[in-house]
């Protein structure tokens, strides 16, 4: 499941994930699962053949992201994996952070960080014109929706309905690792 949130410039996705990370940390060695935010680079195209077409839509590069996941075979609702990502080089995420304050309250923490559009920009080392001028006060007012959003998904998540491993796929090798790649998910 996949939800967008588009904007001027900037939007924000949000879908479930199942993944089994191929160079986990001590202690993170087994399958997690729960839910990938991402503040995205976004683009409106223009109208091919008429009036009545489509418009085409671009979600661009990653800018943060947040992981509200948890182990599989852990307590539902106890975020223990739960980090994000504030800086991405291309479209690979920096190192995961940890911070207290996301796993005692990620939804709040989530609200916070989607009130603060320049900060998040900044810290990730993007230019502030990356966001159309309408971007951060359309964000700040539509962030109870987002928030909403991925409670809704973690929901399913943790009811089995969603966050669950690849079916009918083989693991993919991923060249230069020792495990297989498991992830399923639009992100």
């Amino acid at each position: 499941m996949l939800y967008m949130f588009a904007f001027d410039k900037v939007g924000i996705v949000v879908g479930d994930l199942y993944f089994v990370d191929p160079e986990p940390l001590k202690g993170q060695e087994s399958p997690e699962h729960g839910v990938r935010l991402e503040l995205r680079v976004v683009e409106q195209g223009t109208l091919v053949d008429s009036v009545y077409a489509a418009y085409p839509i671009t979600v661009g590069r990653p800018v943060w992201r947040a992981d509200f996941l948890e182990s599989v075979d852990g307590r539902p609702g106890s975020f223990d994996r739960t980090h994000h990502h504030p800086v991405f080089t291309g479209w690979d995420p920096g190192d995961r952070v940890f911070v207290r304050e996301l796993s005692a309250d990620p939804l709040g923490w989530l609200g916070d960080r989607l009130a603060d559009l320049d900060g998040l920009l900044k810290t990730a080392g993007f230019p502030a014109d990356t966001a159309g001028p309408t971007d951060a006060e359309e964000l700040r007012r539509a962030a109870p929706e987002i928030v909403d959003a991925t409670r809704r998904l973690l929901d399913r998540v943790r009811a089995g309905e969603l966050g669950n491993p690849p079916e009918g796929r083989p693991p993919a090798p991923v060249e230069g690792q020792q495990q297989a790649l498991v992830r399923s998910g639009w992100l």
